[in-house]
């Protein structure tokens, strides 16, 4: 190891200075446990809403409690920028930028283009790059080292380089940052090592691999895992259903197998940033090798017509009380894509809501953690809960099974349920109550 590697492994195992690139949902709970491990960190990030508020210690953020981040922020612990030259002395400085599809499902990375063309400008000798955001394999070190090469520096003597790919689980109160293991590669074995020095602080485990594609690799397959399975047991569920079978059943009783299984459940839809993308992040990229994914498309495919089999799921339970579709009253119960966050990204639920409205039904939507959503060019609030009156609505959807709702109340007042996600299992079996 060089002296320059050295050195910055021994700050980076004291108290270092770490910038942060994106305070979003990887960014800021990053920051927030960095600064706790006793690192200076600095947020920086191009909404300026982001940076005034983490200014403020107000958190925007399900994960990230507000009086820890206003502890540090008051601290001196914890700053927010949007001037990106704020790290040009960090230690260390972690991309957690976006990376979204195109709209040909192709991979847009042009966030992490910019981020690392910005962190180019600035890079100087004896700091450590890494980058988080999912990608294709290959991003690493076809995109952002060699923007480091034409500055003169080296990796792993000059500046070192690295991916660790990110594993948050919003609202998973139970696998915390802290608690999931922090896969790390480096471009070089010192990268590698300085990189596991840096998350050592935040993470009770790091998993070394031999370099950034085999990171970037993992993360792919975990999510494209949970994809495929997702798509399998909602084939399942729209098997059961025309077998007359309940697919919560078939999925409990096969969970008692204490070997070879594992519990995948049925829903409306994927929702997120990571599900929805991240498998045709691999299979864009191995295209390019001349292979074809199938198992991979055929996983989206039944995933994606699934808000339509909901759809229709709702017209066919209207249709066998003699009830039509358009006109129809219609609650969606929980519109984020997932229980206990906010996020509506690639929401199923508006792709669902937007159909029933498309059909002519009358639709309104409670969730405690959404006031508004944004629906092609309109724009639905929120309806109160006292103001949701159950007992006026021809359908009670649930889409999102949040805490706090009173099932069983629900299940009482409302003429008509479907529930997508087997929020009322628990209850007593009753012929207005229809489950996925």
């Amino acid at each position: 190891m060089t002296p320059t590697a050295q050195s910055l492994k021994q700050r980076l195992a004291a108290s270092p200075t770490v910038g942060l690139i994106g305070l979003g949902y990887v960014g800021l709970p990053l920051a927030v446990a960095f600064a706790e491990s006793g690192a200076t960190v600095i947020g920086v990030d191009l909404d300026v809403r982001r940076v005034a508020a983490v200014r403020a210690g107000e958190s925007f953020i399900e994960d990230v409690p507000a009086e820890p981040l206003a502890r540090l922020v008051r601290a001196g612990r914890l700053s927010a920028r949007d001037d990106i030259g704020a790290l040009k002395d960090a230690d260390a400085i972690v991309i957690c930028v976006p990376t979204p599809l195109g709209k040909s499902k192709e991979p847009d990375i042009s966030f992490i283009v910019a981020a690392a063309d910005a962190v180019a400008a600035i890079v100087k000798r004896g700091q450590l790059i890494v980058l988080e955001s999912t990608t294709y394999p290959g991003t690493t070190q076809e995109v952002l080292l060699p923007r480091f090469q034409a500055r003169g520096l080296v990796a792993g003597r000059d500046v070192f380089l690295a991916f660790s790919p990110e594993r948050i689980d919003p609202g998973n109160r139970r696998w915390t940052l802290r608690d999931i293991p922090k896969v790390v590669g480096g471009v070089t074995d010192t990268c590698r090592d300085l990189a596991t020095t840096l998350y050592a602080r935040v993470a009770r485990e790091v998993v070394p691999v031999s370099d950034p594609e085999t990171a970037e690799m993992v993360k792919l397959f975990e999510n494209t895992f949970r994809s495929v399975n997702i798509a399998l047991v909602n084939e399942f569920a729209i098997m059961c259903r025309r077998l007359g079978l309940s697919v919560w059943e078939v999925i409990a009783a096969a969970s008692t197998k204490p070997f070879g299984f594992m519990p995948f459940y049925p829903g409306p839809g994927l929702g997120g940033h990571c599900l929805p993308s991240d498998p045709h992040y691999l299979s864009w990229k191995v295209r390019l090798e001349g292979y074809e994914p199938r198992f991979i498309t055929f996983a989206d495919e039944i995933n994606r017509q699934m808000p339509a089999y909901v759809v229709q799921l709702v017209a066919d339970a209207l249709n066998d009380r003699s009830r039509p579709l358009r006109g129809s009253r219609i609650l969606v119960l929980g519109v984020a894509y997932k229980a206990g966050v906010a996020d509506v990204r690639d929401s199923p639920a508006l792709e669902i809501i937007e159909g029933l409205l498309a059909k002519g039904a009358v639709v309104g939507y409670h969730d405690p953690y959404v006031p508004g959503v944004t629906l092609g060019t309109g724009r639905l609030e929120a309806v109160a809960w006292g103001a949701a009156d159950l007992a006026s609505r021809d359908v009670v959807l649930i889409l999102t099974a949040h805490a706090g709702y009173d099932w069983a109340a629900i299940v009482r007042d409302a003429p008509l349920v479907i529930d997508t996600r087997n929020a009322t299992g628990t209850l007593p079996p009753a012929p207005h109550v229809i489950r996925l």
